[in-house]
C-alpha cells in the first residue's frame, strides 16, 4: 500500500519561527505581514517529503475576520494563502495543494457552527476563490455530523476532490467532539463521498482509537494528530489563542513515528501531522512509510 505524505501544522511553525506570541487571528496576520515565513514553512515541508501542502487558510473565515475590522481582505487573504502554496509546490517541481476549510465559529465548538445548509454556503464561496489554485479541498477539524456536513455541501460545488477530517475526543477516540460516536459520521461519507476520511488535530492515542471505527467508510483513510496534551478548558473559551495549550515533551519524530506505523496497519493512506508536528517528523514518515506494511487482516 502506497501512502500519501501529507505535510505537518503551519500555525505551531509560524510561532517557532516568528518569536512572537499569538494572538487569536496568528497565522492569518502572519501572512499580512510577514508572508515569506509561510513560503519558507511549505518549502521545509516539500523538502522534508510532504507531497501535499495545505494552504494557510484555516482561519480565514468571515466571522472570524470580521472582529478584527479584517472582513474586506477575505478574498484577498484566500488567495495569498493558496498563491503561496502553489508556489512552493511549482518550485519543489511535484506535489499538490490542498485548500484548508476550517470550522466556522471556533475549533471544537460545534455548537457555534450554523446549521448545514447555511454553513454550506460558507464553504462555497471559499470553494469557489480558492479554485484556480488548488487541487483539492481539506474540510479540517470538524468536530460534529452537522458541521461535516455542511463542509461537504459547500466544497463539492467547485467539482475537485474534498477530503473531510474530523476530530474526536482526546480522552477517547471513540467520540467526535460534539459527543457523537465517531461511526456517525459514516452515513454522511455514504451520502456526499468525499474523495478521503481522515482524523486529525487529536492527540495520536486519539486518532489511534478511532482509525479502526471507520474502517467501513468505503473510502481512503487517513490521519494527522496534533502535539498537544489535550485540548484545555481554556482554549474553549471565546477568542482564544495557542497559549492556552501544552506541547508535549514524549512526541519526537520516532515517537510520532511509531504511532503513524500503526495508522498505516490499520489502513490508513494518507498520513501526516497537524499542530506541533514539525518538518523533522514528516522527514522521518516519508523515509520510512512510503511503502507501508499492508493493513493486519480482519
Amino acid at each position: 500500500m502506497t501512502i500519501t505524505i501529507l505535510d505537518g501544522g503551519m500555525g505551531q511553525e509560524l510561532i517557532a519561527r516568528a518569536g512572537s506570541a499569538p494572538t487569536p487571528l496568528w497565522a492569518t496576520s502572519v501572512m499580512l505581514e510577514r508572508p515569506e515565513l509561510v513560503r519558507a514553512v511549505h518549502d521545509d515541508y516539500f523538502a522534508a517529503g510532504a507531497e501535499v501542502a495545505t494552504a494557510n487558510s484555516y482561519a480565514v473565515l468571515r466571522d472570524r475576520l470580521t472582529a478584527r475590522g479584517l472582513e474586506h481582505r477575505f478574498r484577498d487573504l484566500h488567495e495569498t494563502a493558496c498563491r503561496i502554496a502553489a508556489e512552493a509546490r511549482d518550485a519543489h517541481g511535484a506535489g499538490r495543494v490542498a485548500g484548508s476549510l476550517g470550522p466556522i465559529g471556533a475549533s471544537y465548538r460545534p455548537e457555534l457552527a450554523p446549521p448545514a445548509d447555511q454553513a454550506a454556503e460558507v464553504y462555497a464561496e471559499i470553494a469557489r476563490i480558492q479554485a484556480p489554485f488548488v487541487d483539492l479541498y481539506i474540510c479540517e477539524t470538524m468536530a460534529s455530523v452537522e458541521q461535516a456536513r455542511g463542509a461537504l455541501m459547500g466544497a463539492s460545488v467547485a467539482g475537485k476532490p474534498v477530503w473531510l477530517s474530523i476530530t474526536v475526543a482526546d480522552a477517547d477516540g471513540a467520540w467526535l467532539r460534539s459527543g457523537e460516536p465517531v461511526e456517525a459520521i459514516l452515513p454522511v461519507v455514504a451520502e456526499l463521498s468525499p474523495a478521503a476520511l481522515l482524523v486529525n488535530c487529536s492527540t495520536p492515542e486519539a486518532v489511534s482509537a478511532a482509525l479502526p471505527r471507520l474502517a467501513g467508510a468505503g473510502v481512503p483513510l487517513g490521519a494527522y494528530a496534533n502535539g498537544f496534551t489535550h485540548i484545555a478548558e481554556a482554549f474553549l473559551k471565546d477568542r482564544p489563542t495557542v497559549a492556552a495549550l501544552t506541547a508535549r515533551r514524549d512526541l519526537d519524530p520516532a515517537a510520532y513515528l511509531a504511532f503513524a506505523e500503526s495508522w498505516a496497519a490499520a489502513g490508513a493512506e494518507i498520513i501526516g501531522g497537524c499542530c506541533e508536528v514539525g518538518p523533522a517528523h514528516i522527514g522521518l514518515l516519508s523515509a520510512t512509510l512510503r511503502r507501508a506494511p499492508e493493513p493486519a487482516a480482519a
